[in-house]
């Protein structure tokens, strides 16, 4: 099972986050919560990556709070300084990682709406980084340097999604292709959060839908892009 533990961040203060351990690690992997916080569903994510053979650290970017109330999420989503979630709790848990050189020693950031967004921009901010995969979240454009990605780039992205249009998704195509970034991208009729189990049922958010089969195909592609990168 997994558990929390401390890191530190480059700035040298200390952040908390799930770690779920693999038991023979090829590599390991920073998970980035949606917008209701580090919640059992995203704890499942990191389960998930474990069990393939990829340790995982999902850092506690709301210290603490977590919600299933779309408002408070906004909320806390609103109240995160995404530079420095990016740069120092993000960045730290990639130094942390790399420091326990697990298996092969490399390590890759993926997250999931917010955390989508997350890690592109972590993708420019942490030049350890050896690969990331983004799920339905993109920052707006003019925060993504896409000079600074030197790290290959997998992303999936939903046609139907109401959050992030994929009109905005086509201009960070082109950005990322004109910075020459190693980019491998994957469009799915869905819509947005297709990949989060809890996204069904009469609880979820009407403009987000669980696809099983849609969401098995990104995790398999996902799983040997980090295979590949990782091993």
């Amino acid at each position: 099972m997994g558990h929390m533990m401390a890191f530190n961040r480059p700035d040298g203060q200390t952040a908390q986050g799930y770690l779920a351990e693999a038991t023979n690690p090829v590599g390991a992997v920073v998970v980035i919560q949606e917008w209701w916080g580090l919640n059992e569903q995203i704890k499942g994510v990191a389960h998930r990556l474990a069990a393939a053979g990829f340790t995982a650290l999902v850092p506690d970017l709301y210290r603490g709070k977590a919600t299933v109330e779309a408002e408070e999420a906004h909320h806390l989503m609103d109240g995160l300084n995404f530079g420095e979630a990016a740069s120092q709790d993000i960045r730290g848990a990639v130094q942390h990682l790399k420091g326990l050189k697990l298996g092969s020693g490399k390590v890759a950031v993926t997250g999931f709406c917010m955390g989508g967004a997350l890690t592109v921009l972590a993708a420019t901010m942490a030049p350890e980084l050896d690969a990331a995969v983004v799920w339905y979240g993109m920052p707006p454009l003019e925060y993504v340097d896409a000079s600074k990605i030197k790290a290959p780039l997998m992303a999936h992205w939903a046609t139907q999604d109401q959050f992030f249009a994929i009109a905005n998704v086509d201009a960070l195509d082109s950005k990322l292709a004109a910075a020459g970034v190693a980019y491998e991208p994957h469009r799915y009729l869905a819509h947005h959060a297709f990949a989060n189990e809890t996204a069904q049922g009469p609880a979820r958010l009407p403009a987000t839908q669980y696809d099983a089969a849609w969401a098995q195909l990104a995790w398999d592609r996902s799983l040997r892009f980090l295979g590949v990168n990782l091993g």
